[in-house]
């Protein structure tokens, strides 16, 4: 097997007395698609803050497409949740979408201004957002910032995207539209993708692998392998139901143990 482009080893994670997770061994391949699962507070998008290097890991180490984290490595690229912008806010689709490139620099970077516009209006037309590019962002829907988001994170052509639930409060429509913007990323340029989402239905046709976290302990594998009655009610130290219903999966569980409101993925086996 080839080098990871996310390589961590024996990373653990802490706060103070409270442990995230520890021990954790994981290659990520080129390519590969890896769902990242768990309650609140399991270190999800700790996770992702490391990788990023925006936070430090208590013990292990972690190299990312060759190096250590940090900021400005063009070979990562970052979707965060959806978040409402303010109405009032003046900078345009395109101008979001160039943040991928020069966000952290004065002027137009190596490209030149022209070169610049050309990338941008490339990455806008791939994500089907040319209609409504140069409005402010502030007024546009949720599933219109993130598609111009998902362009923002892919104009650098990165090897590695990092995806922090970004299909949060974004309808079905368009939860499947981000969705497949992300793969067809990862199928045309080998890009990995770790994934970050509380439902792993909208992705599953896609998944190669699943990391789920909870309660300190995690499990990486094969959906199949993980997302099991075994498996999860290992995890969370409590009987966990995994049921196959109509080509979906129904994961439930105590409330109390799942630390959410009656918590299910509702999974299906194949999503078109």
């Amino acid at each position: 097997m080839s080098r990871g482009v996310v390589e961590i080893e024996g990373a653990g994670l802490r706060f103070g007395d409270r442990v995230l997770w520890s021990g954790l061994d994981l290659d990520v391949q080129p390519g590969e698609f890896l769902a990242v699962l768990g309650p609140n507070g399991s270190g999800k998008t700790s996770l992702l803050r490391v990788l990023l290097g925006l936070q430090s890991l208590s013990a292990g180490k972690v190299r990312v497409v060759g190096r250590s984290p940090g900021r400005g490595n063009r070979k990562v690229g970052y979707i965060p949740q959806q978040r409402a912008m303010d109405e009032q806010l003046t900078l345009r689709g395109t101008d979001l979408v160039g943040l991928g490139l020069d966000g952290d620099r004065w002027g137009f970077g190596l490209l030149g201004a022209g070169r610049r516009r050309r990338r941008v209006a490339e990455l806008v037309d791939s994500v089907g957002a040319e209609s409504y590019a140069s409005s402010p962002v502030g007024r546009l829907s949720g599933g219109e910032q993130q598609r111009l988001r998902v362009a923002q994170a892919l104009i650098g052509e990165p090897d590695v995207l990092l995806c922090d639930e970004p299909l949060a409060s974004l309808d079905l429509t368009h939860q499947r539209v981000v969705s497949e913007l992300i793969d067809r990323r990862r199928r045309e340029a080998g890009t990995a993708v770790l994934f970050v989402t509380h439902e792993i239905n909208p992705i599953l046709s896609y998944v190669d692998r699943v990391l789920y976290l909870v309660n300190g302990q995690f499990r990486i594998g094969t959906p199949d392998e993980v997302m099991n009655s075994r498996t999860l009610s290992e995890l969370y130290r409590t009987r966990v139901e995994v049921l196959r219903v109509g080509g979906q999966i129904h994961v439930a569980g105590a409330q109390s143990a799942l630390c959410e409101d009656e918590v299910h993925h509702h999974v299906d086996e194949r999503v078109s």
